[in-house]
């Protein structure tokens, strides 16, 4: 279709995974003059035909939302695209400012934003509340200006619908074949593994102090949120326990999982969480293997219904454990529910599902 599309982030890296390998390769399919505009600084490339366009990167966080937008702004007007589809809440002033070029304006909205400021550690307790209301009164008011909001979850898309009709949700989940290779269940090791940013508030802390009623090891790949914790969490007596990658690619992601019998995802009940589908929870189904998650009222109608895993208390330790020793401890067990989370994402929980809508979408908004 001769029709130009440009993808916007000035937080996410080139190749997100939602963003470049799913959003933009699903897109390719069917559009030939894609392009993604980033500010990550390391320039200009051609990547699988689609053209990846460099503002820089800024210095600070302040720099970022403040002085990039003008740089961003520009530079999507060379661009000229016709559809403009971008993923960071610091970019809806941009977005306002090319809905009225005419262009046509995609808000992606990957989290629920004021939910997610009231956990903000780097934001004084004070000031918390205060930002995220006004930041919500902001939103609530932009999004009626675009042509479509795409939501990462039913939860956020239920917030924007009343706003926006055309809202749509676009989960982020994995694709069928990306991490999976069937292996054989004897050759995998009686370990288990946690895949993904690494801060307290996704439960690093607690999992690591489970170990120490475990006998097993955890593969833990990720970015630490600070060196201070990491200091902490290596000072832990579970640590002793931990193999750890640090960030790595998704070859090796696809590795780890096919050698684990269990995948751990206990984020702590903050707001921004209890209603999140976290994309490795989906992973780890995907490659055939159990999750021990959060005991979320939406989490739990996910695992515990269809008995692919364990929910547990994120705060306890011991609680933890024990979901850990029960698994590892019942070996059929484990193998049946990793068997019946996979066919869960082979039937529903897929990314090819997902593109049906996306493309639906694009369809729907440039057609009208």
């Amino acid at each position: 279709m001769g029709i130009k599309i440009c993808h916007i982030t000035t937080v996410h890296p080139r190749f997100d995974t939602r963003i470049f390998h799913k959003e933009l390769y699903s897109l390719s399919k069917f559009f030939n003059d894609i392009c993604l505009l980033v500010a990550d600084g390391k320039g200009n490339e051609i990547k699988d035909n689609i053209a990846i366009f460099d503002i820089g990167k800024p210095s600070d966080r302040k720099k970022r939302m403040f002085k990039s937008l003008f740089k961003v702004y520009k530079q999507a007007i060379a661009i000229n695209a016709d559809l403009y589809h971008f993923h960071d809440p610091e970019l809806i002033p941009v977005g306002l400012r090319l809905k009225k070029t005419g262009k046509v304006v995609i808000y992606d909205i990957h989290e629920d934003v004021p939910r997610q400021i009231l956990s903000k550690d780097y934001i004084k307790p004070f000031f918390r509340a205060i930002i995220s209301k006004s930041f919500e009164i902001f939103e609530n008011w932009a999004v009626k200006k675009f042509d479509a909001i795409i939501t990462a979850t039913p939860h956020i898309r239920n917030r924007f619908k009343k706003l926006n009709p055309n809202t749509v949700d676009i989960n982020n989940f994995p694709k069928l074949d990306e991490l999976y290779e069937p292996v054989d269940w004897v050759n995998r090791k009686n370990e288990i593994c946690y895949i993904g940013g690494i801060s307290r508030i996704r439960g690093i802390v607690e999992l690591v102090k489970a170990l120490e009623y475990v006998n097993t090891t955890l593969h833990l790949a990720g970015n630490f949120e600070s060196e201070k914790l990491k200091k902490e969490v290596m000072s832990l007596k579970g640590w002793k326990k931990v193999r750890y990658y640090g960030f790595v690619d998704r070859s090796k992601v696809k590795e780890i999982l096919k050698n684990v019998k269990i995948g751990i995802v206990t984020l702590h009940p903050s707001q921004n969480y209890i209603y999140s589908l976290p994309v490795k929870m989906f992973e780890y189904m995907s490659a055939g293997i159990p999750v021990i998650a959060s005991n979320f009222l939406l989490w739990r109608e996910i695992i515990e219904k269809n008995n692919i895993g364990i929910c547990v208390n994120p705060l306890n330790p011991k609680e933890i454990a024990k979901a850990i020793n029960t698994l590892l401890n019942n070996d059929s067990l484990t193998r049946e529910m990793g068997l019946k989370a996979r066919k869960l994402v082979e039937e529903k929980y897929n990314w090819e599902n997902e593109e049906k809508k996306l493309i639906t979408l694009y369809s729907t908004i440039l057609k009208g």
